[in-house]
C-alpha cells in the first residue's frame, strides 16, 4: 500500500515573501516512489475555474519552499497557474530519514512525484503540467525532464549543475583524478566518524560573519541566506547546511547524460554576473548539441544579474516573470 506519513506542518504564513490576495493558498503533501512523503505549498488563482495549466516548483539547493520557489509559485499562480513549491525529500516540511540527504535519483524523483501530484488534481489539466527549478534544482528538473514524458515545459533558473560542482570543483579547480579521490576518501572516513559518532556531522550552512576577503559568490549567498532579504529558520543554507557527506553520491552520478533527448520545451535563464553562469550555458550547449529537438529550447540570459538575483528578483526585479509566463503559456 503506498500511505502517507502525517507530517506537522507549519500552517501560518511564515514566507520570506508577502502573501499575495490574488491567490488561495494552502498545505498539500504527496508520497514519492520511495515512500517519502514531501509537504508543499498549492497555490490557485483565486475564483479560478475549469482545469487550469499547473507548475511544481523547487529549489534552491539547501533552500526550503518558504524562500525563493515558494515566491516563483505564488507569482505564476497570480498569472494564472495552478502552483506547488514543494520541499525535496529529507529537508524542510517533507519526511524522509536520515535529514539533510541529498541524492540525484531521490531527488530527481521528488520533481516526478510533484508531476504525480499535479495529474490527479481536480483542478489540474493533467496534459499541461511544467517545472521550474532554481540554482541546484535547475539541474534537476532538466534531468526530470529528460525522464518524464509528461512534463511539457521546464524552466531552469540561474541553475547549478551538482554533479559537476561535486566531482570538479567550482569552476572545475578540482577536475583531476586526484582531486576526486581525496575528496571521496575523505568522504569514507566521514562516514566511520558519523557512525562512531552516532550522528551525521553537519557541513555548515552559509558562512556567517562573512570574512572580510569571502569570493564574491558568497557575499551574494550571504546577502539572501543570512539577512531579512531570505533567511529561514529551516533553511538547510540559511543554517547548519547539508550533512558532511550528504552529497557523497553526486561525485559518481552525472545528471544530464540525455538532455539532448529531450523533446518537450526548455528554457535556461541565467544573469550573465553569476558566478554559476558557466553551468547554465554548458548544459544548454549540451542540451542542443547532438539533438533533433532544438527548435523549443532557449536560453535567456539577464544581463547584469547575478545569481541570487534570480532567487527573488534582488535589488532591480531581476526575474523577467513576463518571459517566464509567455513561455509557459506557449508549451502548456
Amino acid at each position: 500500500m503506498i500511505r502517507k506519513e502525517e507530517l506537522n506542518l507549519v500552517q501560518e504564513w511564515d514566507k520570506t515573501f508577502v502573501k499575495s490576495e490574488k491567490v488561495d493558498h494552502c498545505k498539500v503533501t504527496f508520497v514519492n516512489r520511495y515512500g517519502i512523503t514531501l509537504a508543499a505549498d498549492m497555490y490557485a488563482p483565486k475564483n479560478a475555474e475549469g482545469k487550469l495549466p499547473a507548475i511544481a516548483v523547487c529549489g534552491p539547493f539547501g533552500a526550503v519552499k518558504e524562500q525563493c520557489s515558494g515566491l516563483y509559485a505564488q507569482t505564476m499562480a497570480e498569472r494564472g497557474f495552478i502552483t506547488v513549491a514543494f520541499d525535496p525529500s529529507f529537508t524542510g516540511e517533507s519526511g524522509g530519514q536520515p535529514r539533510f540527504m541529498a541524492s540525484p535519483d531521490i531527488n530527481t524523483e521528488d520533481f516526478m512525484a510533484a508531476v504525480d501530484f499535479l495529474s490527479l488534481c481536480d483542478k489540474v489539466d493533467p496534459d499541461r503540467i511544467g517545472i521550474i527549478g532554481i540554482c541546484g534544482w535547475g539541474g534537476m528538473a532538466v534531468n526530470a525532464a529528460a525522464l518524464d514524458t509528461r512534463v511539457k515545459a521546464t524552466l531552469a533558473s540561474t541553475m547549478y549543475d551538482m554533479t559537476r560542482v561535486n566531482a570538479n570543483g567550482y569552476f572545475d579547480a578540482q577536475d583531476s583524478e586526484e582531486d576526486r579521490y581525496n575528496a571521496k576518501a575523505a568522504l569514507c572516513a566521514q562516514r566511520l566518524e558519523d557512525l562512531r559518532n552516532g550522528e551525521y556531522a553537519l557541513g555548515g550552512g552559509v558562512v556567517d560573519p562573512l570574512p572580510e576577503d569571502a569570493p564574491f559568490f558568497v557575499a551574494d549567498y550571504y546577502d539572501y541566506y543570512k539577512t531579512d532579504r531570505g533567511y529561514h529558520a529551516r533553511s538547510l543554507n540559511s543554517n547548519g547546511g547539508w550533512n558532511v557527506i550528504g552529497c557523497e553520491s553526486f561525485i559518481n552520478q552525472p545528471i544530464l547524460k540525455y538532455s539532448n533527448e529531450i523533446r518537450s520545451a526548455v528554457m535556461i535563464m541565467h544573469g550573465d554576473k553569476a558566478h554559476s553562469f558557466y553551468f547554465g550555458k554548458d548544459a544548454y550547449n549540451n542540451m542542443i548539441t547532438g539533438s533533433k529537438y532544438t527548435e523549443n529550447k532557449e536560453f535567456v540570459v539577464i544581463e547584469g544579474a547575478v545569481h541570487t538575483d534570480l532567487y527573488d528578483g534582488g535589488s532591480n526585479n531581476a526575474i523577467p516573470f513576463d518571459k517566464v509566463q509567455a513561455f509557459f503559456e506557449k508549451y502548456l
